[in-house]
């Protein structure tokens, strides 16, 4: 049996396992595979996993090893090295570790069906992995970005900075922090949620809970809002692409 699995910290929420459990029993091949979660707490542990499951194939990689694991990779795609972050790993027959990134894939796409003409730039919420791979995606999109973070730095304006005009002027604001997710759930990023208009655009990465407190006040005003269930399942399916190439 070929076996897959999740690496991460404090991953017992997640959606990988029970998305690709659902598969492989709806596509007939639970005979053929298997998908575990490695819930690690230092990516030192990272080569025990790899000499104690000789069987394994692939791997999704979450937060907070998204870029730590880079180094112990023999290879990345090119959209993983220009990103500096991996959510996906193929594991060669020869024990080769190659790094990919397909959570940009899974973002763009499932941003793509909102686009309007006007929505020409975006705002990043956190500068986490996450958010590399959106910014990526943006660029794929040619959309323009600024991250948002808690200090302005020379690549970052502050959450103090944001006024209407920024709002204004960039009508998809993005929250790439864990801000929100399940259990707790009134949190969010402190931004001015009051110039959110009909022309905006909210996404959020977390999918749990389905509408966070961010989506929530952008609605009220008026704005689209998307939560990250479909860029999950879109980047899912992607890594499956990879891992039976």
């Amino acid at each position: 049996m070929k076996k897959l699995g999740l690496l991460g910290k404090n991953i017992s929420y997640s959606f990988s396992r029970s998305y690709f459990a659902e598969k492989f029993k709806n596509d007939g091949i639970l005979n053929n595979f298997s998908y575990e979660n490695f819930d690690i707490q230092s990516i030192n542990e990272f080569s025990g996993i790899l000499k104690n499951n000789p069987d394994l194939i692939g791997l999704n990689v979450t937060i907070p090893y998204k870029q730590d694991v880079i180094p112990l990779l023999n290879s990345l795609s090119d959209n993983a090295k220009e990103i500096g972050a991996v959510n996906t790993i193929k594991i060669s027959p020869d024990g080769k570790l190659i790094g990919h990134n397909t959570d940009y894939f899974g973002f763009t796409e499932s941003l793509k069906p909102l686009l309007k003409s006007y929505h020409k730039k975006a705002l990043i919420l956190g500068t986490g992995g996450a958010a590399k791979a959106i910014a990526y995606g943006l660029g794929q999109l040619e959309i323009e970005f600024v991250y948002v973070s808690r200090n302005r730095t020379s690549t970052t304006i502050s959450y103090n900075d944001l006024s209407k005009e920024i709002f204004q002027e960039h009508q998809i604001i993005i929250n790439c922090t864990p801000l929100g997710t399940f259990p707790n759930i009134e949190n969010c990023p402190d931004i001015p949620y009051q110039y959110f208009t009909s022309n905006h655009i909210a996404y959020d990465l977390i999918y749990n809970p389905e509408r966070t407190n961010f989506l929530t006040k952008a609605q009220t005003k008026g704005a689209t809002i998307k939560n990250g269930y479909e860029m999950l399942v879109l980047q899912a399916e992607k890594a499956w692409q990879i891992w039976n190439s």
